[in-house]
C-alpha cells in the first residue's frame, strides 16, 4: 500500500474512533439506508411481574443498531458536562418544559401562550386599586395623547412638535382637493359630495386651528384659577395643621429623643480614626543602628555647645509662585529721619524708645551713662549758639548716631557672650550620649559612682547600645565583660554601710538583658561566684569545724540567681548548685545572734521560691524552720523529736527568741524584716524583742506556706509531725500579741487538714460470675438459603448484602464513565494530531514545490 492509502487509513481511523468515542454513528453505518423496523429484529426483554417501586432495566430496541440506555445517558449528560468544562459562557435555555421530556410540544406551547398573555394582563402593582380606570390630562384620555392623533398648528403653544396630521400634509405638500377626500360613511354617495376647492379647505383648517387654539387658552386661564383659589384655601387651613407644642411637651419630647449610650458609642466608633498600614518591624540590627545614629548626633551637638559654636539653621527657600513679581518686599525698620525746621534752622528728633531699650539692654549704670550722653547730645545739637551751619548740624548728628549704635551693639555682644557662657557650662554638666565599653572594673565604678541611680541606669543603657554587637565585632565580648563588672559593682552596693538596696534593685533589668544576650557568658560568671563562695566555706569549715552565714552580697545574688534563670528545671547549671548551697548554708552554719536568724530566714524564703513551680522537697528547710521555733521556746525540759545540726537542745544560744517582757510583746507591731537590719543590731531592749516577734512571725509563715506546698505528699503527716507536736504543746502562746495568736491558729488547722489523709483503697467491682456451659440452640439451616437465628441478623445480613451490590455496581459504574471519558480524550487528542501532520505534511510540500521551483530557475539562468 503507497504512502497516499496509509494516510487515508491512518486519517479513517481517527476519525472512526473519534466517531466512536463521542457516540456518534460511523461512516459506513451514516452511508447505509435507514433499517426497516421489523418486528421480528426488536428485541425485547420482558418483564415478568410489575412489582411497585423498583427500577426496570429493560430495553427494547434493534441489536447492533441502537445503542445502550446507559451509553446514550452518558452522552446526554458526561459529554456534555465535558465539552462545557471551565467554560462561562454556556447557553441554558429557560422556556417553560425546555428539558421536561414527559410534556408534549404541544402542551409547551399551549402553556408558553398562556403565561405570555398572564404578564401581559397582570396588575403591575397590586396595591393600586384604580390601575383598570381611564387617566386623562387636561380632559383628554391619555391613551389618545399617545396615538398622536391631534392636528397641531404651527402657531400652537403646545410641546408635540413634528407630528403632522393628514390634513396638512395634503394641504401643504401638493394633491389638492383630490388627495383630502374622506371616507363617505352611511349610504352617501361619492358623485352626491362635491369636492371642495383648496381656498376653503385652507379656510377651514385655519378656523378649526383657531378655535382649537381658544379652547386651549380658555382652559389654561381656567386651570390657573382654580390653582390660586386652591392655594389661597390652603393656607387658611394650613393654620390649624401646624398647631405649636407646649414647651414642657418639647423639653419631654427631646428628653425621649435623647440617644442611649449604645448610640453613642456606636457613633464614636464611626469617627474613630481607623488603623492606617505602618511599615514592616525592624530588625534588632536595624534598631540598633538607628540608635546609635541618634545618640552620636546628640553627642556631636552637646560636643558644639561645649566649643560654643552656634547651630547651623538650615535655610529653607520659600515657595515663590510663578506669577510673583517680586515686589512684596516689605523693610524690617525705617531708619529714616524725619527733618524739621524750627525758626529757620535744621531740627533733628531723637528716637527716645531707641535709647530707652538700649539702657535696659545694657543695665542700670550703662543706662545712666546712655542717658547723660544723650541729653548732653541733644543738648550740643539743639543749641543753635554752637553750630553755624547745617553741614555741621549733620555731622554732629551722624557722630551721635554712630556712638548710639557702637553702644547697642556692644551691648548685644556682652548679652550673647552670656547666653554662650551658659549653653557652654549646662553642655559640660550634661551627660555624654556615647560611653565607651569598660574595659576594667575601675573605669565603670568611675562612670558609675557620684550619679543618682536614674543617671546610672541611663549610663549603662548608653554603654548598651553604643556597643551593640551588631555594630562592630568586638563589641560581643565587651558586653560579656560589662555583666561581669555590674554582678561586682551589685556585691559592692550590698557591701556598703548602709547598703544600696534601691540602686541594687534598679540593677537588675540591665542584668537581665545582658543575661538574655548572652546566656552562656552570664552563667559563666555566676557560678565563678558560687565558686568562690563554696571554696571559702569549706576553707573555714576545715580550720574552725563550723561556718558563719555569709554577708548580704551572698545573699542578694543567690536573690538575682532566681531572676536571671529558670528555677523549674530538673537540672541547671547555676540553679541547682545555688540549691546545694543554700542546703549548706542550713546545715553548716551555726545560729549565733538574731541576725544570723534573719538570714537563715532570708534562705528559706528563697527555697520557697525556688521550689515554688517544681515543688521540690527541702529536708534542710524544715529542720531549719523546727529549730527556729524551738528557739522561741522558754521550757525545753520535755521534747518528743530531736534537734538536728547546727541547732543544740541546750545552751545560751538556744533562748534566741524567746520573749519574756509582756510590755514589749504588747507594743510590738507587724512589718516586713528589713535587709539592712542584717548588718547591724539594735542596741536596745525593746527593739531586740520586736525582731525576735517579727522572725517569729515571718517563721509562722514559712511554715504555713510549706504546708500548701507539700500538702500534696503522701508522707506529709510524719514530715510535718515535729513541728505540729511542737506548736501544739510546748509553744506559749498566751504571752504573744493577738496577731501572732490568730496566725498561730491558722497554721495549727492548714497542718491538721493537710494531715488528714485517706489510705488508697481499692475500687469495689462488681463480681464477675462463673461462666455456664447452657447449650446454643440452633435453627436447623435450608440448604440453598440464607438464614440467621433470628430476624434482626437476617435483616443486618441483607443490609450487608445490599450494601455490596450497591457499591460494586457504583465502582463499575464510575469504571465505566473514565473509560467514557478517557475515550472522548483519545478522540479529541487523534484528532489534534491528525490535524498537526496534515499541517506539516502541507508545509513540508510546500517548501518542497519552493525547492524545485528555485532549482528550476537555477537550472535556466545556468
Amino acid at each position: 500500500m503507497g504512502k497516499a492509502g496509509k494516510r487515508k487509513g491512518a486519517g479513517g481511523g481517527a476519525a472512526a474512533a473519534a466517531r466512536r468515542a463521542q457516540g456518534l454513528p460511523s461512516a459506513a453505518a451514516a452511508a447505509a439506508p435507514s433499517v426497516s423496523s421489523n418486528p421480528f429484529e426488536v428485541k425485547v426483554n420482558r418483564q415478568k411481574f410489575h412489582i411497585l417501586g423498583r427500577k426496570t432495566r429493560h430495553d427494547v430496541g434493534l441489536p447492533g443498531v441502537t445503542r445502550s440506555k446507559a451509553h446514550r445517558k452518558r452522552i446526554q449528560t458526561l459529554q456534555k458536562e465535558y465539552k462545557e468544562k471551565e467554560k462561562s459562557n454556556v447557553f441554558k435555555d429557560k422556556r417553560f418544559g425546555e428539558y421536561d421530556t414527559k410534556i408534549s410540544p404541544e402542551e409547551k406551547m399551549m402553556k408558553r401562550f398562556a403565561l405570555e398573555q398572564q404578564k401581559n394582563y397582570e396588575k403591575k402593582n397590586i396595591y393600586n386599586l384604580n390601575e383598570d380606570e381611564d387617566l386623562t390630562h387636561y380632559g383628554h384620555s391619555l391613551a389618545d395623547i399617545e396615538k398622536c392623533n391631534d392636528t397641531i398648528d404651527s402657531d400652537s403653544d403646545t410641546e408635540e412638535r413634528g407630528i403632522l396630521s393628514a390634513e396638512l400634509t395634503a394641504a401643504h405638500f401638493g394633491g389638492g382637493g383630490l388627495l383630502c377626500k374622506k371616507a363617505i360613511t352611511g349610504k352617501e354617495s361619492e358623485e352626491d359630495k362635491k369636492p371642495k376647492s383648496r381656498k376653503e379647505l385652507i379656510e377651514e383648517m385655519i378656523a378649526k386651528s383657531k378655535l382649537e387654539k381658544r379652547e386651549r387658552q380658555t382652559q389654561r386661564e381656567n386651570t390657573l384659577e382654580l390653582t390660586e383659589k386652591l392655594n389661597s384655601d390652603w393656607k387658611e387651613v394650613q393654620a390649624f395643621l401646624f398647631h405649636k407644642t407646649p414647651k414642657s411637651e418639647r423639653q419631654n419630647q427631646e428628653e425621649k429623643l435623647k440617644p442611649d449610650e449604645y448610640d453613642m458609642i456606636v457613633r464614636e466608633l464611626g469617627f474613630e480614626m481607623k488603623a492606617q498600614p505602618s511599615g514592616r518591624m525592624k530588625t534588632e540590627e536595624e534598631l540598633a543602628k538607628e540608635e546609635q545614629k541618634r545618640l552620636l548626633q546628640l553627642e556631636t551637638d552637646r560636643l558644639r555647645r561645649m566649643c560654643g559654636d552656634e547651630p547651623e539653621k538650615e535655610k529653607k527657600p520659600k515657595h515663590i509662585s510663578a506669577d510673583d513679581l517680586a515686589d512684596g518686599f516689605l523693610l524690617d525698620k525705617d531708619d529714616r529721619r524725619m527733618l524739621s525746621y524750627k525758626d529757620g534752622k535744621l531740627n533733628i528728633d531723637d528716637d527716645k524708645d531707641e535709647e530707652e531699650s538700649v539702657a535696659r539692654e545694657d543695665g542700670s549704670s550703662d543706662g545712666e551713662e546712655s542717658d547723660e550722653e544723650a541729653a548732653t547730645g541733644a543738648d550740643d545739637i539743639d543749641s543753635p549758639s554752637d553750630v553755624e551751619t547745617e553741614e555741621e548740624v549733620m555731622e554732629v548728628a551722624i557722630a551721635g548716631e554712630e556712638q548710639k549704635r557702637g553702644r547697642r551693639e556692644g551691648s548685644k555682644n556682652e548679652l550673647h557672650m552670656k547666653k554662650q557662657d551658659a549653653k557652654r557650662e549646662a553642655a559640660k554638666l550634661e551627660m555624654p550620649y556615647l560611653f565607651a565599653a569598660p574595659e576594667s572594673y575601675e573605669q565603670l565604678k568611675a562612670e558609675l559612682l557620684g550619679r543618682t541611680t536614674e543617671e546610672q541606669l541611663l549610663v549603662i543603657e548608653r554603654i548598651r547600645k553604643s556597643n551593640h554587637p551588631s555594630l562592630a565585632v568586638g563589641n560581643k565580648a565587651k558586653l560579656e565583660k560589662l555583666f561581669e563588672f555590674l554582678l561586682e559593682y551589685v556585691g559592692e552596693l550590698a557591701r556598703q554601710t548602709p547598703p544600696e538596696l534601691k540602686t541594687v534593685d534598679k540593677l537588675v533589668m540591665p542584668l537581665y538583658d545582658l543575661c538574655q544576650m548572652f546566656p552562656k557568658a552570664a552563667s559563666n560568671h555566676v557560678k565563678l561566684v558560687l565558686q568562690d563562695a563554696t571554696h571559702d566555706m569549706e576553707e573555714i569549715l576545715a580550720v574552725k569545724g563550723h561556718a558563719s552565714f555569709p554577708g548580704l552580697d551572698m545573699l542578694i545574688y543567690l536573690k538575682i540567681i532566681a531572676v536571671l534563670f529558670p528555677t523549674s528545671d530538673f537540672w541547671h547549671p547555676v540553679v541547682t548548685p545555688s540549691l546545694v548551697y543554700m542546703s549548706q548554708l542550713l546545715t553548716k552554719c551555726i545560729v549565733t545572734t538574731v541576725q544570723d536568724v534573719v538570714k537563715g530566714l532570708f534562705v528559706c524564703c528563697l527555697f520557697l521560691e525556688y521550689i515554688s513551680l517544681s515543688r521540690r522537697f527541702i529536708p534542710e528547710l524544715v529542720n531549719f524552720l523546727l529549730g527556729i521555733l524551738y528557739m522561741a521556746i522558754p521550757n525545753k525540759e520535755v521534747q518528743g523529736y530531736t534537734l538536728v545540726h547546727p541547732f543544740a537542745s541546750l545552751g545560751k544560744r538556744s533562748d534566741l527568741l524567746v520573749v519574756t517582757d509582756k510590755a514589749d510583746a504588747d507594743t510590738w507591731q507587724k512589718q516586713h524584716l528589713p535587709l539592712h537590719i542584717i548588718t547591724r543590731s539594735k542596741d536596745d531592749r525593746t527593739g531586740m524583742n520586736h525582731l525576735r516577734l517579727s522572725c517569729l512571725d515571718l517563721c509562722l509563715d514559712l511554715v504555713k506556706r510549706c504546708a500548701v506546698t507539700y500538702g500534696s505528699l503522701p508522707s506529709f503527716s510524719e514530715i510535718m509531725q515535729p513541728i505540729q507536736m511542737l506548736l501544739r504543746t510546748h509553744m506559749p502562746m498566751i504571752r504573744y500579741p493577738h496577731h501572732l495568736q490568730e496566725l498561730f491558729d491558722s497554721v495549727l488547722k492548714q497542718l491538721e487538714s493537710k494531715g488528714q489523709r485517706c489510705p488508697l483503697v481499692c475500687e469495689k467491682k462488681k463480681p464477675v460470675p462463673l461462666k455456664l456451659f447452657t447449650p446454643k440452640i440452633v435453627k436447623v439451616l435450608e440448604f440453598g438459603r440464607k438464614q440467621e437465628s433470628n430476624k434482626k441478623e437476617q435483616e443486618r445480613k441483607w443490609l450487608i448484602h445490599k450494601h455490596k451490590r450497591e457499591f460494586k455496581g457504583a465502582v463499575r459504574e464510575i469504571r465505566k464513565d473514565n473509560q467514557f471519558l478517557a475515550r472522548m480524550q483519545l478522540a479529541e487528542t487523534m484528532e489534534r494530531d491528525s490535524e498537526r501532520k496534515r499541517k506539516v505534511k502541507q508545509l513540508f510540500r510546500s517548501l518542497a514545490q519552493q525547492e524545485g521551483d528555485w532549482k528550476a530557475m537555477k537550472r535556466k539562468k545556468f
